[in-house]
């Protein structure tokens, strides 16, 4: 609280970029982790949050008519334009928000005061909840060709992998340490997912050392055993996730790409995914083009095309798919890199895996693939994400991409992902919302100095708590689709509004088809619960049965059976929607969510808790 000197701010203006309705008027109020606007301009309560830490930029506009304008960016897209009217109110509120909104210290963050009221035992399962022993047992490992190793449980090989990783049986210690000295920051070849149906294995680490000419045996011999665990196909690929040019620089440096002549039967292939610095700026020009108040179709179309997002997330997917097919179609196992192997190679591997195995594609699976791919294996999420003030050339949206790939299988394959865009929204707001410990740091080794796992709270069993409200009620269950095949022609990649104005209320109303389901099923689920409290309530007939021409309000009750809301995907049952009434004969009415604070209507989009 030392940081905020003036904590509330009466006659404050909120413009709408969009709507042409007079700005709202309210009061501005700081607290120790959230900016809160109350608009009492409003017939209803109506509040907006914004998370500190949400926060990207702070600026303060030139004077205008109607006061001191204060433009707020944020990093989940919120885009928040206050007038105040006074100068120094404008000026307190804004040095406060720079200091807020860019901790020094890790502690400072608002997971480590964040208190939702648990006891110590819960909190401690709820980091349990996720274990990846589980996932690598249930593809078969250990096994004849892999083993799970504690090998670098004092981080000896590698200080940004997990105490323990998955590698061949084959490779003995010193293969493993000999590799780790040739690799990028000691990054070895790991297993990160084995595809039961023919033991192809998609393997990840970082770039090696090799220059123009070193080699080193000990890395040959580990791809090899990589090579040798699958013996169903007689060659295996590397895959250079970078353009070829930047990894030709890098060979400059003493670093760059395996040569095909060191390595027996390799098949080496770039993709050719741009670097953190070309994305970041790809963001911030598609977000230019979002911010445009009246564009024509064409500066729209014009500044998209421009910004080149589209033609990005198109190249990583184009990578998913590549090595989901080589592991599927050629029965090949892949061994893929970038530079240090934390940025793109998490995002291919991770693609892959979804394309591959349907249970990442519900809840429980997705959660479990963001542990293994992002964090166990060292996604700098504190850097990519600026949760610190720091450099800022090293912040990139690469898991924004990620969640933006998989919003893209989703509309081409409605049916196959347990979980909503809601749900894909919620977490990409907690990446950044620092509320809990998953995304903090930038390593397994950061995350126990920071001691996390005694200190905070995991997002993960918060999430399963609201997965009713986050499922997708198309979905057709664990076994409807197994691979999924996606079209990554231009065409099929669209624009996605939900993410980058999902808070331009002057966009409103939007009408969703999923949502809507979701509503039809609550009502359905309440109007049994209804039906139930009624039937409990009528006297208990000790007379026969009524005949077949007698109405009983009893046995219609008992006659006209509601619909079953769908199961959940872990009970092997896929929901089936029937046809019925069209929805312009019903008449519908969704219980808006309740606040937590009575009254309140939010406006953040995002998960609150009580504290």
């Amino acid at each position: 609280m030392e940081h905020i000197s003036t904590p509330k701010v009466e006659n404050v203006k909120l413009l709408d970029r969009y709507a042409s309705r007079k700005a709202a008027s309210g009061t501005l109020y700081l607290t120790a982790t959230h900016l809160i606007y109350v608009d009492t301009s409003a017939e209803v309560r109506k509040e907006t949050w914004i998370l500190h830490h949400h926060i990207s930029s702070v600026e303060k506009l030139p004077l205008t008519t109607a006061g001191y304008p204060l433009l707020i960016h944020c990093k989940n897209f919120h885009v928040a334009h206050f007038v105040i009217g006074q100068e120094r109110d404008c000026h307190d509120v804004f040095t406060s928000l720079l200091k807020l909104s860019q901790p020094v210290k890790p502690e400072e963050l608002y997971a480590f005061s964040y208190n939702p009221k648990m006891s110590k035992e819960s909190r401690e399962m709820g980091w349990k909840l996720i274990d990846l022993k589980l996932d690598y047992q249930r593809m078969g490992i250990p096994n004849d060709c892999w083993e799970i190793t504690d090998i670098n449980k004092d981080y000896e090989v590698c200080s940004t992998y997990p105490p323990e990783i998955v590698v061949p049986r084959a490779a003995s210690k010193a293969v493993v340490m000999g590799s780790s000295r040739f690799r990028s920051r000691g990054r070895i070849p790991v297993l990160s997912y084995l595809y039961k149906e023919n033991n192809a294995a998609l393997c990840r680490c970082s770039q090696p050392l090799a220059g123009f000419s070193a080699r080193c045996l000990e890395d040959e011999q580990m791809l090899q055993a990589i090579r040798e665990a699958n013996p169903g196909c007689p060659f295996m690929y590397v895959v250079d996730t970078r353009p070829k040019l930047n990894a030709m620089a890098n060979r400059a440096a003493g670093k760059g790409y395996e040569n095909e002549d060191n390595y027996e039967n390799i098949r080496f292939k770039f993709i050719g995914i741009e670097n953190i610095h070309v994305m970041r700026s790809s963001l911030q020009k598609l977000l230019e083009v979002c911010e445009m108040k009246s564009p024509s179709m064409s500066d729209f179309l014009t500044g998209l095309e421009n910004s080149g997002w589209l033609r990005h997330i198109k190249a990583v997917m184009d990578a998913g798919v590549f090595l989901a097919k080589a592991v599927r179609e050629e029965r090949a196992s892949v061994l893929v890199h970038c530079s240090d192997g934390w940025d793109r190679t998490a995002q291919v591997c991770s693609l892959a895996s979804l394309l591959l195995d349907p249970f990442y594609r519900t809840f429980k699976g997705f959660m479990v693939l963001i542990e293994k791919e992002w964090i166990a294996m060292g996604h700098k999420f504190s850097h990519r994400c600026g949760h610190l003030d720091g450099d800022p050339k090293e912040v990139s949206p690469v898991f924004t991409q990620f969640v933006e790939c998989v919003w893209q299988l989703m509309q081409q394959f409605p049916c196959s992902f347990e979980f909503s865009e809601r749900f894909l929204l919620e977490i990409h707001d907690h990446v950044y919302s620092c509320q809990f410990g998953n995304f903090l740091g930038t390593c397994h080794r950061d995350r126990e100095e920071l001691r996390i796992f005694e200190k905070t709270h995991s997002l993960w069993p918060f999430l399963l708590q609201r997965k009713q409200e986050l499922r997708n009620p198309l979905y057709r269950g664990f076994t409807a689709y197994k691979e999924l095949q996606p079209n990554t022609l231009p065409f099929s990649f669209q624009f996605w509004c939900g993410m980058y104005n999902r808070f331009d209320k002057g966009m409103q109303p939007k009408q969703s088809v999923l949502e809507q389901l979701l509503s039809c099923l609550r009502h359905s689920v309440s109007l049994e619960e209804s039906a139930a409290q009624l039937e409990s309530k009528l006297p208990i007939l000790d007379s026969p049965l009524p005949s077949k021409g007698c109405t009983s309000p009893k046995a219609g009750a008992a006659a006209a059976k509601a619909p079953t809301p769908p199961q959940d995907c872990a009970e092997g049952a896929a929901p089936v929607l029937s046809n019925g009434p069209s929805l312009g004969q019903q008449k519908l009415k969704e219980s808006p969510a309740q606040p937590q604070d009575p009254g309140a209507c939010r406006e953040d989009g995002q998960a609150q808790h009580q504290e």
